[in-house]
């Protein structure tokens, strides 16, 4: 038998065994699937890409969202930095009920009644109010509504409610002729929309800015009760609601229909000297916030320092003397400054339902006024049952019935045993 060749013998394979087996896997995995593989991986890829198609289609619509829901503007007298409307603006965000617009002066601007700017430009610069469209106007509080309500700010017909607040300090009586907190729910009313004033009885040395942000709270209720009336059109036509909250909001007895008094406070006028600045705790009034001590400060200096120049720069005139002589006498021209202040005055028998004693008694009074300021005798029994359904009575209550005789008698009040909830 032949031997065979050293060419024909099994040669060696100088690879470990176990990267052999690695790479024969690896070129397996490579290889294409047969025919029958590849359809059945087309078909569970088809399924897997329509899967998603499917289940879309097959899930239920999204809910619709709600109706929108309705606007109401804001402003204050008090200015676009006033705590009031801060407070009044964070409580409705927070309330979620209406879209909140705010259209307030970019400067303190109470006691200036309906006073309107006319021959002059008015800016208005959009400001951040955390959910609120804002905007600051270099005019009055009552330029304010007009310009809002034109269409030419807020893309609106026209907001569902004007409110006005909240102002530090109360607005009873013949105290409306000066706010421009009124002004402002009156120029609403002149617009045929709804409007409400809120102002606190600001006490001095004692009120705080905490309590601004307690009178929002309180109020609250009554705003909401307002909205959902003037939607079922259940809300008073052809008067504002002029709202008093006292001086301590939590500790309120409930809401009270009120009647406008005839109280007035008294104007002092006092000297400014033209010296030195006035320290600003001469002039400090119901507003105590630093902020307003400081530009009260600036403004007395700039007062001082003005009729310092004045002094300096003295003019003369020279007129047609009578004396005999025939020349010319000089006559020096005298300026003096002097600044107003309200001071409380004191007050007597008022009766339980006007407005002022409802403050005093710690009652949240609700006192309807339309555009001449008073109240319509047919308006008092509609306001009273709307006060009593608005505010939750379960109380029997008698009707308020107003006469051109009753003018002076008290209203039937809708006032609550407990206070408030906020």
């Amino acid at each position: 038998m032949a031997a065979s060749s050293g060419d024909d013998a099994p040669r060696p394979n100088p690879l470990p065994s176990a990267l052999v087996s690695n790479l024969q896997s690896v070129l397996a995995a490579r290889r294409p699937p047969p025919p029958a593989a590849e359809d059945a991986g087309a078909a569970a890829a088809v399924a897997e890409t329509s899967a998603p198609e499917a289940g879309s289609s097959g899930a239920p619509p999204v809910a619709d969202e709600g109706p929108a829901k309705p606007p109401v503007l804001l402003t204050c007298a008090g200015g676009i930095r006033s705590p009031g409307l801060a407070a009044l603006v964070d409580a409705l965000v927070a309330g979620g009920r209406c879209d909140v617009h705010v259209c307030a002066p970019e400067s303190d601007k109470s006691a200036c009644g309906h006073s309107i700017t006319i021959r002059e430009t008015v800016a208005a610069t959009s400001v951040d109010f955390t959910g609120a469209k804002a905007y600051e106007i270099s005019g009055t509080p009552v330029d304010c509504v007009s310009l809002a309500l034109s269409g030419r700010l807020f893309s609106w017909s026209a907001p569902a409610l004007v409110i006005s607040g909240i102002n530090a300090g109360a607005n009873c009586g013949y105290e409306m002729f000066h706010s421009s907190a009124i002004a402002a729910a009156r120029e609403a009313l002149l617009y045929d929309v709804p409007s409400i004033a809120i102002s606190l009885n600001w006490k001095k040395d004692k009120s705080k800015d905490n309590d601004l942000k307690d009178a929002a709270e309180v109020c609250l209720p009554l705003i909401h009760a307002a909205l959902e009336g003037i939607e079922k059109g259940t809300f008073l036509r052809g008067c504002l609601l002029n709202i008093g909250v006292p001086s301590s909001p939590t500790a309120n007895k409930g809401f009270k229909l009120t009647k406008q008094s005839v109280y007035s406070p008294a104007q002092s006028w006092q000297g400014v000297s033209t010296s030195r600045p006035t320290p600003a705790t001469h002039f400090m009034g119901m507003h105590q916030s630093l902020g307003i001590q400081l530009a009260q400060l600036g403004k007395d200096a700039s007062a001082a320092g003005a009729a310092r120049r004045i002094n300096a720069q003295r003019k003369t005139v020279e007129v047609e003397s009578v004396a005999a002589t025939g020349k010319p006498e000089v006559r020096e021209v005298v300026k003096k400054l002097f600044r107003a202040e309200f001071i409380e005055k004191q007050h007597e028998c008022l009766d339980e339902d006007i407005d002022l004693r409802a403050l005093e008694n710690g009652f949240i009074s609700v006192t309807p006024l339309n555009i001449h300021g008073n109240v319509e005798p047919e308006t008092g029994a509609p306001a009273s049952d709307w006060l009593s359904v608005a505010v939750g009575l379960e109380e029997a209550k008698e009707d308020s019935v107003f006469t051109a005789e009753e003018q002076d008698a008290p209203v039937v009040a809708a006032e609550k045993e407990a206070p408030s909830a906020t």
